[in-house]
């Protein structure tokens, strides 16, 4: 956490869920870029909202000009519920999509996502459950989980939006189950070469790729 944080609860389709946002340093008057929403690995497996890459993920957006809205998934911290195997997590992530864009019904407040891991799974079906009129503007996906769970593709109006990263040794989920779920969609994957599930020693390299990719975006659409 940065002096520009804090921890609250809002209300979730089955109880409240824990969440945290990290606010940018602006100048006086300005506006962050958007909300970024970034989901976490997989809840029996030690995944929470406090995960080195999400926090990671969560700098990267923060020092670019967003406002970044992290939580954890039901049954984890002090968000209630029991794990749902990705339908309910689903249900969480979009009840803070739209807590996060609240008041913004008619979509004026640009929205990202990113996801690590079991995070990016749940990420790929709420960009189906979005559709064209609330899709994000800013995708990042890490550590797809693309061999473990049944991601969704991405649309092909995103993919100049979308950022893929992955560790080229990673042994959770092997690059090559990434290529085979990017391949068909000719979706374009960043190889962090030597590169862990977790990025060991390698955090400020992911940080560093993402940020590019959010200004090099930023300037396009400038």
């Amino acid at each position: 956490m940065n002096a520009q944080s804090r921890r609250f609860s809002l209300q979730g389709p089955i109880g409240l869920i824990e969440a945290l946002e990290d606010l940018p340093s602006l100048a006086v008057g300005a506006q962050p870029r958007g909300v970024a929403v970034i989901a976490h690995p997989h809840p029996l497996f030690a995944g929470t909202m406090d995960n080195k890459v999400v926090q990671t993920l969560a700098r990267s957006f923060v020092q670019s000009g967003w406002r970044a809205v992290r939580f954890n998934f039901r049954g984890v911290g002090a968000t209630e519920g029991t794990h749902d195997a990705g339908r309910g997590e689903l249900q969480d992530l979009m009840a803070v999509i739209d807590h996060a864009t609240q008041g913004d019904a008619h979509g004026v407040t640009p929205l990202a996502l990113a996801g690590f891991s079991f995070g990016s799974f749940v990420v790929s079906h709420a960009i189906e459950i979005l559709g064209a009129l609330r899709a994000p503007q800013q995708l990042v996906l890490v550590g797809t989980a693309a061999s473990r769970f049944d991601v969704a593709s991405v649309p092909q109006a995103l993919h100049a939006r979308t950022l893929v990263l992955h560790g080229e040794r990673d042994d959770t989920v092997p690059l090559s189950d990434v290529m085979n779920w990017a391949r068909p969609q000719a979706l374009p994957v960043t190889v962090i070469p030597g590169g862990s599930h977790f990025f060991h020693g390698q955090l400020p390299l992911l940080r560093s790729l993402v940020v590019r990719h959010l200004h090099v975006e930023s300037t396009a659409t400038a």
